[in-house]
C-alpha cells in the first residue's frame, strides 16, 4: 500500500516536471512563430496593397504592429497602412493611422512625411469654407509645423504653396462674412472683418476690396481721417486698381476719371507695337 502511494506520488511529480519542461518548449516555439507571423503578415499586407485591397492590407500591417511593437517593422507598417488609406482617398482612416504614428514614433526618420500626409489628408477634405473651418485650421496647423520644423525638405516647399492657398480661402471667408454684415447695415462687425483681412491676409487677392470697404465705411461713419488713411494705403500699393479709383471718388466728390487724349492713345499703341517686336 505504501509502495502504491509512493508510486502515485512519483508519477505525479514526474508529470509536473515534464509539463514544466514542455511549457518552456512551447513558449520558445511560440516566439519563433511570432516572428514568422510578423514577416508573413507584412508580406501579405504588401501583396494586398499592390492588388488594391487596402482594407485587408491595412489589417495585415496592423497585425505586424501587434506582433512586434518594438521592431523596426512596426512604424513602417503603421505608415504603410496610413498611405494605403490615403492613396484610396479614405482620409479619415489615414488621419487615424497618422495621428497614432506621430504620437508613438516621434523620433522616426519619416516623421516629416507622416506630418505631410496628415496635412494633405485634412487639406483634401476642405469642402465648404463658408460653413466649416475645421479641416482648414488643422491643415494650416500641420503645414505651418512642416515649414517651421522641417524647412529644408520638399514637403516644406509644397506646404508653403498650400499655405498660400489656405490664406486665400480664409480671406475669402472673412470677406463673405463682412459683406453679409455690410448688406445688413451692421457697420462695426463688417469693419472688424475687413480689418482682419488687411492685418492677416494682406498678400491675398481680397486685400484691395477690403481696403475699399474700409474707406467706404469710415466715410459713412464720419471718420474722414481713417477713410483717407485707407485711401492712401490703397493708392500706394494698388494705384491702378479699380478699388482705388472708387475710393478716391468717395474722398474727392469732384473727382473725374482722366480722359486719355487721342495723341496719348496713339503713343501707347506705338509703344505696344515696339514692345511686341521684342517678344
Amino acid at each position: 500500500m505504501k509502495f502504491h502511494n509512493f508510486l502515485i506520488l512519483f508519477v505525479f511529480i514526474f508529470g509536473l516536471i515534464s509539463c514544466s519542461e514542455k511549457k518552456e518548449k512551447i513558449s520558445l516555439i511560440k516566439e519563433d512563430n511570432l516572428e514568422m507571423q510578423m514577416i508573413d503578415a507584412y508580406n501579405e499586407g504588401l501583396k494586398e496593397f499592390n492588388r488594391g485591397d487596402i482594407f485587408f492590407a491595412a489589417k495585415k500591417f496592423n497585425e505586424v504592429e501587434l506582433l512586434y511593437p518594438q521592431s523596426v517593422w512596426a512604424p513602417r507598417s503603421n505608415l504603410m497602412a496610413a498611405y494605403g488609406y490615403y492613396s484610396q482617398l479614405y482620409f479619415a482612416d489615414a488621419i487615424n493611422e497618422l495621428e497614432r504614428f506621430v504620437s508613438k514614433y516621434k523620433n522616426h526618420p519619416d516623421i516629416d512625411y507622416a506630418y505631410y500626409l496628415l496635412a494633405v489628408s485634412h487639406y483634401n477634405q476642405i469642402v465648404d469654407e463658408k460653413k466649416d473651418l475645421g479641416e482648414i485650421v488643422k491643415a494650416k496647423s500641420y503645414f505651418t509645423l512642416l515649414v517651421k520644423e522641417y524647412p529644408n525638405t520638399d514637403f516644406a516647399e509644397d506646404a508653403k504653396y498650400k499655405l498660400e492657398l489656405i490664406h486665400e480661402i480664409l480671406a475669402y471667408k472673412e470677406l463673405y462674412i463682412a459683406n453679409y454684415y455690410l448688406d445688413k447695415e451692421k457697420w462695426i462687425p463688417a469693419m472688424n472683418r475687413y480689418k482682419k483681412i488687411v492685418n492677416q491676409y494682406d498678400t491675398t487677392i481680397f486685400i484691395e476690396e477690403a481696403l475699399y470697404r474700409l474707406v467706404e465705411l469710415n466715410y459713412k461713419l464720419g471718420l474722414l481721417d481713417e477713410a483717407k488713411k485707407y485711401t492712401v494705403l490703397l493708392g500706394y500699393n494698388y494705384r491702378s486698381s479699380q478699388w482705388y479709383e472708387k475710393s478716391y471718388k468717395i474722398i474727392n466728390e469732384k473727382y473725374k476719371k482722366p480722359v486719355i487724349s487721342k495723341d496719348l492713345k496713339n503713343q501707347k499703341s506705338l509703344l505696344k507695337k515696339i514692345k511686341d517686336l521684342f517678344e
